[in-house]
């Protein structure tokens, strides 16, 4: 068993936390992830859609009629009720950016209400995770509630904001991840070691990590746990469609594209629709690949209006595929408990091995 600052705070048997991949649901990903000792996590992105032009997908698709206080309640509620025999513990995720501002605002004042009128919530919905923007302006609304905070950053400026803003840990999440990334690409292997000296806050590894292996080099870097995203899609209970599962099982350690996408930079799984956007990045916003902030140009929104739409249709070429470059590491879709049975096995052995390599 391996112990960390992680599963201590958060009273999990793993280090170890289910990415929130949106716009789509994670319930019964979240819950499995809980059930299987890790943190589980519901996305919240997709129930505000509708209040924000930067995710372009009809929520209908996904979470049937209703307002976004509706769809919050009826995740939250499913969530608690599939852990409630293990007592698992789960979180909520959140972007915070200028253009999903109004949604994420309802979005988490409908989490908060909801887990204030229910104990067994308070209990076991514990973290909140900010991403895709600056968590300072947050700060005076999260610390009301007694809810454990991370923020997702891609670089050690971005950490110091979430210094500032007094989370209780960070999530350093590498160039190598699937779906939003930074503008400038810092990988784990430097990005990691860089926000644990640059921060005495806890520091849990994201951006390319998978199995034993890398969760082992991650607690070598300083992390206190990993933050798995593409891994997670390859199994059982994943809630996306099977193109999306397929995408990631097929994919090779060359198999990802980069383009401009929903918050800035999205790195999706090759393919016809993927190659498309990326050729509109290049001939509308060729600043993009110097690591420059550019808008996101009519033509490439509407690239992923229709690639998000197919995803539906299980369309394996025109389907945009949400992954990171981690895909080259996966070729099996197993249980969500068998996965992190393996996992937490290997990365102990490897763990238990490294003092002899001390003279």
């Amino acid at each position: 068993m391996i112990k960390t600052w992680l599963t201590k705070k958060l009273g999990i048997k793993h280090p170890v936390i289910q990415g929130a991949m949106g716009p789509y649901s994670t319930n019964k990903l979240c819950a499995a992830v809980a059930n299987a000792g890790g943190l589980g996590v519901i996305s919240l992105i997709g129930m505000g859609v509708q209040h924000s032009e930067a995710t372009p997908v009809d929520p209908t698709l996904v979470f049937g009629p209703g307002t976004t206080e509706e769809y919050v309640a009826r995740s939250l509620e499913f969530v608690k009720k599939e852990t409630a025999a293990s007592g698992g513990v789960f979180g909520v995720n959140c972007p915070v950016s200028l253009e999903f501002m109004d949604a994420a605002k309802l979005l988490v004042g409908s989490v908060f209400a909801e887990r204030e009128k229910d104990p067994d919530l308070q209990k076991r919905l514990r973290v909140i995770i900010t991403s895709a923007g600056d968590p300072v302006p947050w700060a005076e609304h999260i610390r009301k509630t007694d809810m454990i905070w991370f923020h997702v950053v891609p670089s050690i400026y971005h950490a110091s904001r979430a210094d500032k803003a007094g989370v209780d840990a960070i999530i350093a999440s590498g160039h190598e991840g699937g779906a939003h990334i930074s503008w400038q690409p810092v990988h784990s292997m430097v990005l990691i070691p860089g926000v644990v000296e640059a921060t005495k806050r806890p520091v849990i590894a994201a951006g390319g990590f998978c199995d034993g292996r890398t969760l082992a080099a991650a607690l070598a870097l300083g992390a206190v746990g990993v933050q798995m995203g593409t891994r997670f899609i390859a199994t059982r209970e994943c809630d996306f469609w099977d193109v999306w599962k397929q995408g990631v099982v097929r994919g090779s350690d060359r198999d990802t594209l980069v383009g401009r996408g929903m918050f800035g930079p999205m790195r999706f799984i090759k393919n016809d629709m993927s190659e498309q956007l990326v050729d509109k990045t290049t001939e509308l916003v060729p600043e993009f690949f110097k690591g420059l902030p550019v808008d996101l140009a009519p033509e490439i929104l509407e690239i992923e209006k229709q690639g998000f739409a197919n995803l539906v249709n299980d369309d394996p070429q025109g389907s945009l595929i949400l992954g990171g470059e981690a895909c080259g590491r996966i070729k099996d879709m197993p249980a969500v408990c068998d996965l992190m049975d393996s996992l937490i096995s290997q990365a102990e052995i490897i763990l238990k091995a490294l003092p002899d390599f001390v003279a």
